[in-house]
């Protein structure tokens, strides 16, 4: 991301992680601003990078705004989603850089993880949304949550985002499981 000057983000279980949900993940989903023409150029800066495309199909891309790679030495997968304008765009402005085994990361606020997990509503999503309120309750900013929450409500006609939160932000806090 830095040879091209790209602005990312990290996000994902392994965001929910930096924010204070422990639980494994076997990949890690980024963000990226990328420019649609230039994909070709960057997916070979990223296979220079010991990144293999898993499919990098045009139209594929494009569809789906998802960029499947996994990293050679390793084997992780990486999924890079092609940023979009609008909330993605708020979601870069607002990551936020933190140091992870020595090196800077940017990683989705807290409050807009929170948001795309709501938005996701898998029962795992649930529980990441869980364990970063646990984490983060005292310094989320819960009127960020739900106005942005409202406004997708109207955007999606749907009714139970805002509902959704609620529900987990009113239950208290779970105790760490202590061992014996």
């Amino acid at each position: 991301m830095r040879e091209r000057s790209v602005r990312w983000y990290l996000f994902g279980a392994q965001a929910a992680i930096v924010w204070g949900s422990p639980r494994l993940s076997a990949d890690v989903d980024v963000t990226a601003n990328l420019d649609r023409v230039a994909l070709t150029d960057y997916i070979d800066t990223m296979r220079r990078s010991g990144f293999d495309v898993v499919f990098g199909d045009p139209e594929f891309v494009e569809s789906t705004r998802v960029i499947p790679f996994v990293h050679r030495a390793t084997r992780m997968p990486l999924d890079i989603v092609v940023a979009g304008s609008g909330l993605e765009e708020e979601f870069l402005e607002r990551a936020i850089s933190v140091v992870l085994s020595g090196s800077t990361v940017p990683v989705i606020s807290p409050e807009d993880l929170i948001i795309t997990k709501i938005l996701a509503g898998r029962p795992k999503d649930i529980e990441d949304i869980r364990g970063v309120i646990n984490e983060r309750r005292s310094s989320l900013d819960v009127a960020r949550i739900r106005a942005v929450l409202k406004h997708l409500e109207r955007a999606l006609d749907q009714s139970d985002l805002l509902p959704s939160f609620e529900r987990e932000w009113r239950k208290k806090k779970v105790p760490a499981a202590r061992a014996p």
